[in-house]
């Protein structure tokens, strides 16, 4: 992923091998930020996404022969895309179906023809829209699996090799490749049209595409499983496609709010771990070591979000998550605000992810004793029983209470529901603490 030097295909930038200097350097900043351009061009004109990616790696592979010897082009980006339609012509060319398949490729470009790009992508008159946008919303259609729209983004938008997807969710290479395939074969054989919404269609469809991106950021956020608490290079590719959204959907204030999201919360990536990995909780972050510059713009995007008409859920987490960071500590922390903000997200989106988070706030406002109470009472909620973060919410509430039983029982519970070993030996501490304030009579009762 982002700085781990270049990719291609599926294992590696063939034949970089001794390319360095100016024309290695090209080849990695066309590859990781025109990538997804280069290929939504290509996808757009010939309708393969297959055919684009095949031509695509054959480019490059020719700018690499190439640009050692010749030079790099003022456009390397041009060059490339040019290239790509040459072979990608040729291959049609050299199949016995030719006719026919121009025949689809026009019946199916007819079909597919996208409102005028200044009412979806907010173009001005008579600019072409970003074909980017198009793949965006190809890539997150609702007739493909949740799962397939987050690898099919990470592999044709951010660039990512398969491997590299398969690693980022800690699947088998071969697993991963089974989900790309079989996205790929839903939106040829559904003829899933390459196109961005027209406005009556927008506001059911871009929810869609915000929610890959935020899932990707989520598991970078907080790694679902493996050795580390954070990935880092995960967050990061999925606030540059934050930033590509956003670009491209400049009136869209749900995508300055999920922008904006992501900045504040990886804002403070270097504050949450410990100098061993460990988690690193919010009243204990050192807050010298949260990014100012990366707060001063999320605060401003938020401001975007929220301005011009009722504020939408990315909007309403931007908001929460400013009111963390403009705070000096958690103790002058604007609990009361966090609360009513939460209220409002209730309404926006509701989930008992998100009720688990009010009561959380509820209890830094008025005390464990309130908090308790409302996750108590979410305790029959099918969709936190594999939730970690809701037992050891539970935890360490109790444990504030003093009631060191209750609260040993509920870190064992997150214990077992815990992937990500940083947040495993964290809830192993707490445990070992509960159980010996227990064994010295501190409300061992429960």
């Amino acid at each position: 992923m982002a700085g781990e030097g270049a990719v291609f295909g599926e294992d590696g930038l063939s034949g970089a091998d001794g390319l360095s200097g100016p024309a290695g350097e090209a080849v990695e900043a066309v590859f990781r930020e025109e990538r997804g351009l280069l290929l939504a061009s290509l996808v757009r004109r010939f309708g393969d996404l297959d055919l684009a990616e095949e031509v695509t790696s054959e480019a490059i592979e020719a700018a690499l022969r190439h640009w050692p010897a010749e030079g790099v082009p003022a456009r390397p980006g041009a060059w490339l895309l040019t290239t790509a339609r040459r072979k990608a012509v040729d291959r049609l060319r050299r199949e016995t179906a030719y006719a026919a398949r121009l025949a689809v490729l026009q019946a199916d470009a007819v079909r597919a023809e996208p409102a005028p790009p200044a009412d979806a992508a907010g173009a001005g008159a008579g600019e072409p829209a970003d074909e980017r946008l198009q793949l965006f919303f190809t890539c997150a259609h609702p007739a493909l699996a949740a799962e397939d729209r987050v690898a099919l983004t990470l592999r044709c938008l951010a660039g990512l090799t398969t491997p590299e997807v398969a690693r980022a969710f800690l699947v088998p290479t071969a697993t991963m490749a089974q989900r790309i395939v079989r996205a790929k074969k839903k939106i040829r054989e559904a003829r899933i049209p390459f196109r961005v919404p027209g406005p009556d269609e927008l506001p059911e469809r871009l929810p869609g595409v915000l929610q890959v991106v935020y899932s990707v950021f989520t598991e970078g956020y907080a790694a679902s499983s493996g050795p580390r608490l954070q990935r880092l290079d995960l967050a990061e590719e999925a606030i540059r496609l934050a930033r590509i959204l956003h670009r491209l959907l400049p009136a869209e204030r749900e995508s300055a709010g999920l922008l904006a999201l992501l900045l504040l919360v990886h804002a403070r990536r270097d504050a949450r771990s410990g100098p061993g990995g460990e988690p690193v909780l919010l009243d204990a972050q050192d807050r010298a070591r949260w990014d100012r510059a990366m707060i001063e713009e999320g605060r401003a995007l938020v401001v975007a979000a929220l301005t011009g008409g009722p504020a939408g859920p990315y909007g309403v987490q931007s908001a929460i998550a400013a009111l963390h960071d403009e705070a000096a500590d958690v103790a002058t922390t604007d609990w009361p605000q966090i609360v009513a903000l939460y209220d409002v997200l209730l309404t926006l989106a509701p989930s008992p992810v998100v009720a688990v988070n009010r009561a959380v706030a509820v209890a830094m406002r008025d005390g464990p004793g309130a908090g308790l109470a409302l996750l108590d009472a979410l305790a029959g909620e099918p969709r936190l029983r594999a939730y970690h973060p809701y037992a050891a919410a539970r935890g360490d509430l109790l444990s504030r209470l003093g009631r060191r039983a209750a609260a040993a029982e509920a870190y064992r519970e997150a214990l077992e529901l815990a992937g990500a070993e940083p947040e495993r030996a964290a809830l192993r501490r707490k445990l070992a603490h509960e159980e010996e304030a227990g064994r010295g009579g501190a409300g061992g009762s429960g």
